[in-house]
């Protein structure tokens, strides 16, 4: 009997999930050195060298020993990487665990990360035995806001200054699903 994985490689209709790896430096540099990407990220600086990309897959690796991972999302029929998507700050003791993601924005607007993040949820739920996944979104931020809501998000209000970010702070809508809300 093989040993139970929190973080399985994953796949949709159109999509693959798998654990980041060295050989996504420069998807990771690319994504994360991008405006149009990191605009309401506030909660990291933009990438400005590849070492910045090394170290997030350094972060990320090992997730079955860490406790948190992040995917590469991938289309199944060209093997293109187009976002990541994945789960960090775990507590093990109340089933809780924050959903981060992010997609390449000529991929927007095409159903992709609800896909990707149905397969996440799913995994979290029972994989990780999770009761509660939380979200985090920054209030300009429409289009992830309108995606967790599709999935059944619920809006729990404003989660006050959640980011300094050079020098000014950000509120956050702060979003959860429950298990027993997921159908």
């Amino acid at each position: 009997m093989s040993e139970q994985r929190f973080f399985p490689e994953l796949e949709t209709n159109r999509l693959k999930l798998r654990n980041v790896n060295d050989a996504d430096t420069e998807f990771i540099f690319k994504l994360f050195s991008n405006e149009k990407i990191c605009e309401f990220l506030y909660d990291e600086e933009i990438f400005t060298k590849k070492e910045d990309a090394i170290e997030f897959i350094k972060w990320n690796e090992n997730p079955e020993e860490k406790g948190y991972n992040r995917w590469i999302i991938e289309k199944k029929d060209s093997n293109e990487k187009i976002g990541t998507c994945g789960f960090h700050l775990w507590d093990r003791t109340n089933n809780i665990a924050e959903l981060g993601y992010d997609l390449w924005y000529e991929f927007w607007g095409y159903g992709y990360m609800k896909e990707a993040l149905i397969a996440a949820i799913e995994s979290g739920f029972s994989n990780m035995k999770l009761n509660r996944i939380n979200a985090y979104v920054a209030l300009e931020n429409k289009k992830s806001s309108n995606t967790l809501e599709s999935l059944g998000f619920k809006n729990e209000g404003i989660y006050r200054d959640k980011h300094l970010f050079r020098g000014k702070y950000y509120d956050h809508f702060s979003y959860s699903l429950l298990k027993k809300d997921w159908n």
